[in-house]
């Protein structure tokens, strides 16, 4: 009887690993579960290359900005 109210405390769960691996392991809900495993960060992404963010930068840099706050 002390085993199922432990299960069922959350604090006595966090505190005891080991019933918290007896509560995984009789879930009949967690048995139910269908589980698709997603790696989307595993892919590496594509670089960019050097020379166009070199160009970008470039572009950036030349224009020039007109602060508008200040009426004239």
């Amino acid at each position: 009887m002390e085993r199922s109210t432990a299960a069922n405390n959350p604090f006595v769960l966090m505190i005891d690993p080991q019933t918290v691996f007896a509560a995984i392991e009789r879930s009949e809900r967690l048995a139910r579960l269908q589980s698709t495993i997603c790696r989307p960060l595993d892919k590496p992404r594509p670089e960019k290359p050097v020379e166009s963010l070199k160009a970008f930068d470039a572009e950036i840099e030349s224009i020039e900005v007109v602060d508008s706050t200040f009426g004239e």
